[in-house]
């Protein structure tokens, strides 16, 4: 993975030969910070993203299960919904600090990035921040609306909570789209200039990404919480409240996985215009072919694609719509702006292999139920459906890579090279070593937290103590509470 790259991610009128030009020399020798920048940033923004994905998803679901319980008097749904909340707070905290992390990270690491295209990228940046605050507010306010608040009203709480993480996902996503399509401002003598901050929010790639990460969104956080019943149900625990959790997770799921395809075609499909290079590794196209076939797995050694088992006509007609239309091959583009071709092929087609995989699970599942069959009495279906997390996150990933990798050596489309953006300072693998100690900490105790919340849970205890909650059984002359005594 890449710098900038993993959450971060027309043309040809805006002149970006200038700025390109006029630092070239600079892209021939790597900066000392290049390297631990790349490195520091695929693991920053590759751990964020998957909490990223609950903040977007998670309260839609839990809404959806509150509105059950609201709806059918369902005890279960509206423990769930309460028990789901107190999760996603958890995840939320560790994702404020990783985003925290992340904010610095931005010009410390990429100082000629920000340093020349700061005020390009302010808006959207500053939106983000926004919405992050607001969501972290009604987060708090239905966490602690519990019996506190009308119903209704407390269930409306979740929207604005919705609403602020798809707003805040989207201002960052148009950051990418910017950066693989950059739009909105003009370089003048080397200088950017004439910049247009709404220009760059709704840049031509921003809602095709954007929808693209929504549904994986989704994907991600459905699965894993299904996946979480799945293993509670294959330990014998198949009461209602277990079912009913699975099948909410899963209905999110498989929505997602279904549609996920078609708005991945409808993305890719805008690549040879956008991206051609990064189309080029897609396909292991080297040549350019008409028709051009779809080559499943591959390598390129030596120039020379071996190992791959081509589909001859399907190149063109997924990629281009067409059973004639060409993908351009890689050899009509100079050598020094192909991008690392193995990585991006093989990346791309584990996510489309994962993603079609999960669809046609999602859609074998629904079916058998409408037949009256529930697969999830059986075990098999289950030890799958137990995967289905790190699967789905397994092939976010993958796709974040294709993406990022597949744009090298630019980190801003045909303007800037990531070399360009990088600092001349080594020290940064000190800073690699202690974030990666500070996320393997936050993982561990994610992990402990919430492996207690559930044993407590399991074990009966309806509402878990706050630190600083008042103690119900202490009294007010003794001054007793949850922490204990004193005055």
């Amino acid at each position: 993975m890449v710098p900038i790259d993993v959450l971060l991610s027309s043309t040809a009128a805006l002149a970006p030969d200038v700025l390109a030009a006029a630092t070239c020399a600079a892209a021939d020798a790597e900066p000392a910070g290049l390297l631990p920048a790349r490195q520091q940033m695929a693991l920053s923004l590759g751990w964020h993203i998957v909490l990223a994905c609950f903040g977007v998803a998670f309260p839609a679901i839990i809404f959806t299960m509150h509105l059950i319980g609201l709806r059918r008097g369902s005890e279960h749904a509206l423990t769930l919904a309460q028990r789901w909340a107190k999760v996603s707070a958890v995840l939320f905290a560790i994702g404020a600090v990783s985003g925290t992390v992340l904010s610095f990270e931005m010009g410390l690491l990429w100082p000629g990035l920000m340093g020349t295209f700061g005020d390009v990228l302010g808006l959207p940046f500053a939106f983000e921040g926004l919405a992050f605050f607001l969501e972290a507010i009604f987060l708090g306010i239905y966490l602690y609306g519990w019996g506190r608040m009308p119903p209704k009203q407390h269930l409306l709480m979740v929207v604005p909570m919705a609403i602020t993480g798809v707003v805040g996902t989207y201002c960052v996503i148009a950051v990418n789209a910017w950066m693989n399509v950059p739009t909105g401002f003009r370089v003048v003598d080397g200088e950017v200039t004439d910049i247009e901050p709404w220009a760059v929010l709704f840049n031509p790639a921003a809602f095709w990404q954007f929808l693209h990460m929504w549904l994986a969104a989704y994907m991600v956080a459905g699965f894993a919480i299904a996946a979480v019943y799945a293993v509670g149900m294959l330990r014998g625990r198949r009461d209602a409240r277990h079912r009913l959790g699975f099948t909410v997770a899963m209905a999110f799921a498989s929505v997602s996985a279904v549609i996920q395809p078609f708005v991945g075609h409808l993305l890719g499909g805008r690549l040879a215009e956008w991206q051609p290079a990064k189309l080029a590794a897609f396909e292991l196209a080297t040549e350019t072919e008409s028709p051009s076939p779809l080559r499943l797995g591959g390598v390129l050694i030596d120039g020379e694609v071996r190992y791959a088992l081509d589909i001859p006509y399907l190149g063109s007609l997924i990629a281009r719509n067409s059973f004639t239309e060409p993908v351009i091959g890689l050899d009509e583009f100079p050598a020094d702006t192909h991008p690392p071709v193995n990585i991006t092929h093989l990346s791309f087609q584990v996510m489309v292999a994962i993603g079609t995989l999960l669809a046609l699970v999602a859609v074998v599942y629904w079916v058998m139920r409408w037949r009256g069959r529930e697969l999830t009495d059986h075990r098999w279906f289950l030890r799958f459906m137990a995967t289905g997390g790190v699967l789905s996150i397994v092939a976010m990933e993958a796709g974040w890579i294709a993406t990022e990798v597949g744009r090298q050596p630019w980190i801003v489309q045909d303007v800037m090279r990531t070399p360009e953006a990088a600092g001349d300072n080594p020290g940064l693998w000190w800073l690699l070593g202690a974030t990666s100690v500070v996320y393997t900490a936050m993982t561990i105790g994610a992990v402990v937290v919430l492996r207690s919340m559930a044993r407590r849970w399991r074990a009966g205890e309806a509402d878990l103590p706050s630190p600083y909650a008042p103690d119900p059984a202490g009294s007010e002359d003794t001054g007793t509470t949850s922490m204990g005594t004193v005055r």
